[in-house]
Order: C-alpha cells, then sequence, then structure tokens
C-alpha cells in the first residue's frame, strides 16, 4: 500500500490533514454503510405501514435510486479513488477537496427528505454532480501517469451519471421512454464493474488467502464474459427493444459465462478465508443474477425483481461488504482477516439475498419478507459500521 510522507519531517501526511480524509475510502466506506442501514430502515418502516415517507420521487424512486446512487455509487467511488493512488503513485483526493465531495454526497442524501422545502431542480443537480466530479477526480492521477488501461472506469462512471440523470428526468420532467430501464442500467453497469475487478483480483485474493496456486485467465474466456455482459447492458437500453427470446439468449450467454469464469477460481479451497468465500460467493450471484434476468424474460417462474436483488443484494452487497472490509484492513496496515463478528455479518448479508429474492415463495406475507432481509442488512453491514469506526477514523497503523 501507498503512504505519502513529508519530506521535511518523515510523519505521514494524514497526521496533518487527518486520517478520516486521508484516502477516500474512509469516508465513503463508512458513511455509505451507515446510510444504507438508515435508508433500509426508512423503506422498511414505509412498506409495512409503520413510517409515513415524504421523498423526493417518491417511496419506491427513492429507494432505488438511493441504493444505487447514494449507496453503491459512493462504495465505488471510494473504492476507485482510493486505488488510483495505488496504481498511478500519484496522490489521490485528499484533505479538503475529498471533504467536499463527501459533503456533496452527504447533502443530497439529506435534500431528498425534503421534497416540499427545496426546488426539485436543485436536489437533483447537487445529487447528479456527484460522479462527473469524482469522474474528474479519478480521471486526473489516470491521465497524468499516462495508465490508460484503466481509462475504462471513466466512461462507465460518465454512463452512471447519464443514468443518474435519467433517473431524475423522470421527477423532474416526464420523459417516460427514456428513463423507464435506467435503475436496470445502473445494475447493469455496476455488475459490468464488478465483473473486471473481479477479474483482474479476485484470483489473486484467492492464492493469498488460501495459499493455493493462482488461477491463470483464459484470454478468450474472459473476453466472453465482459463482452457478453456488456451486450447484456447494451440489449437493456430502453431505446432498444429485442425480442423476449433474444435477450433471454444474451443474459444466459453472458451468465454461463460468469460461473465458467468463477468455477475456475476453485471456491472449495476457500471455505476457511471469510474474505474470500464471501467474494467467491458474491460472483456466483452475478452468474445467478443473469440467468434469473434471462429467465424472467421468456418464463412465470421468476420475475424482474428477483434478477435485479440477485444482482444487487447476492452480488453488490456481498461483494461490497467483502471488499470494504479487505480494503479498510489493508489501507490502514492491519492483518487482512476478520473475526467472528464480521464473519457473521458476511453470513447475514448472505442471508439477507436468499431473503429477498427466494422467501417469497413461502410467505404469502411480503412485508415479512421486507423485514427479515432488512433485519438481516442491518446486521451485516452494522457488523462493519460498529467494528470498523475506529480503524477507518485512526491513523494508519506503522
Amino acid at each position: 500500500m501507498i503512504m505519502i510522507s513529508d519530506p521535511k519531517n518523515n510523519k505521514p501526511r494524514q497526521a496533518q490533514t487527518g486520517a478520516f480524509l486521508e484516502l477516500a475510502f474512509r469516508p465513503f466506506f463508512l458513511l455509505a454503510s451507515l446510510f444504507s442501514i438508515l435508508s433500509l430502515l426508512l423503506w422498511n418502516g414505509f412498506f409495512t405501514g409503520d413510517v409515513t415517507l415524504h421523498v423526493y420521487g417518491g417511496p419506491l424512486w427513492w429507494h432505488m435510486h438511493e441504493m444505487l446512487f447514494g449507496f453503491v455509487a459512493a462504495i465505488i467511488i471510494g473504492f476507485l479513488l482510493t486505488a488510483v493512488q495505488t496504481w498511478t503513485k500519484i496522490r489521490s483526493l485528499n484533505s479538503t477537496g475529498l471533504l467536499l465531495l463527501v459533503a456533496v454526497w452527504m447533502i443530497a442524501r439529506g435534500l431528498f427528505l425534503l421534497p416540499n422545502s427545496v426546488p426539485h431542480w436543485l436536489i437533483a443537480l447537487l445529487d447528479i454532480a456527484f460522479l462527473p466530479l469524482a469522474t474528474a477526480a479519478l480521471a486526473y492521477p489516470i491521465i497524468k501517469a499516462r495508465l490508460w488501461r484503466n481509462l475504462i472506469f471513466i466512461p462507465i462512471l460518465l454512463l452512471m451519471s447519464i443514468a443518474n440523470i435519467s433517473m431524475h428526468s423522470k421527477v423532474v420532467t416526464p420523459l417516460e421512454p427514456f428513463i423507464d430501464n435506467s435503475s436496470t442500467l445502473m445494475v447493469l453497469l455496476v455488475t459490468l464493474v464488478m465483473s473486471i475487478m473481479g477479474g483482474r483480483v479476485f484470483p489473486m485474493f484467492t492464492a493469498n488467502g488460501t495459499q493455493t496456486a493462482r488461477v491463470e485467465p483464459i484470454a478468450y474466456l474472459e473476453k466472453v464474459v465482459i463482452g457478453s455482459t456488456l451486450l447484456a447492458l447494451i440489449s437493456s437500453l430502453p431505446f432498444i427493444k429485442l425480442p423476449s427470446t433474444l435477450s433471454a439468449a444474451i443474459f444466459f450467454i453472458a451468465s454461463a459465462a460468469h460461473a465458467v469464469r468463477v468455477f475456475r477460481w476453485k471456491i472449495w479451497v476457500t471455505i476457511k478465508t471469510p474474505l474470500v468465500w464471501s467474494l467467491h460467493i458474491s460472483y456466483w450471484c452475478i452468474a445467478l443474477g443473469l440467468f434469473i434476468y434471462g429467465l424472467s424474460e421468456v418464463s412465470t417462474m421468476v420475475n424482474h425483481s428477483q434478477a435485479i436483488h440477485t444482482l444487487t443484494v447476492g452480488a453488490m452487497a456481498t461483494m461490497i461488504l467483502s471488499m470494504i472490509s479487505r480494503v479498510s484492513l489493508g489501507h490502514t496496515g492491519r492483518k487482512i482477516e476478520v473475526g467472528r463478528i464480521m464473519t457473521f455479518g458476511l453470513i447475514a448479508i448472505i442471508l439477507c439475498f436468499v431473503t429477498r429474492v427466494f422467501l417469497g415463495y413461502f410467505l404469502s406475507d411480503y412485508r415479512y419478507v421486507i423485514s427479515i432481509a432488512v433485519g438481516f442488512w442491518v446486521i451485516g453491514y452494522g457488523c462493519f459500521v460498529t467494528l470498523y469506526f475506529p480503524i477507518l477514523s485512526k491513523p494508519r497503523q506503522a
């Protein structure tokens, strides 16, 4: 990991700028995790009828938007703005600049709760600004270091910004034909990011965590994985209308490619390493989610919501919890392993996925399904917030 020191006194710069704003992973991992807990508790209260929720865009729109563009986007930015310093050896956004970016994100989250007091255009503008500002902060060190391979994240983040604008357009001005699938577009964009990052680091994490030989990638398989995922994303664009059978075939091919890829990583060697088996399970959920998505196009056995929540809760939420637990330890100079409490948290978020996607087959009252799933989420991310607050708020260990 990179450590930036002051050449005059050889003390870490984080001592001068404050540990919490030393790198983007600290505020974004902690605050986004806490936000996810609070927002889901509000959503559950609304769903069960215990809370009256007056929010910008309405409760359902708010729930979809905030879990994707509030929670997931913040985690992605925290990860990328931290990783770019390792990639480029150039100081990433920190101190006052990082504080301002965090403030934009936080203020937007608060304004969503004040739809009758703040103009809708101002709420939208502030929220939309977050991703482009973060993209500019990411692009600067990549371009300066000429690491063109990592520029792939810039157009992805800009497409996420477009998806965000598309979602807001439904609230500010009703442009129905363009925005119907914008949340799905965001889900598949994040899935693409997970596919790219998973292929780059999961085999290494597996080898290092289990002391086994690293599984080397197969070039054509990697191309099929990324290419089919990109094709699935394109097929979901609102202005592209494909026959259901063709759309299903695309998602089935993408699912099969991901399944072959993750099977080669050998989940069976990870059983004793929570920070590795949780990553494998999250990646298996990519394959499963794409399969369910395809099946929902041609069958009533499953529905679109189950596919989306397999990708969001099963893949994203599990991968995020595992990755932020790992990154937070590594970038603060600690041993990369978790104890029983955080292992329990990882199990809880997997149970959240199973509950949210499959328990509806067995419980007739869907309010119980949502409440149980939210309860598991609160446990999972609550473990992270509780255990990692002192880690993320204090200086790096020597």
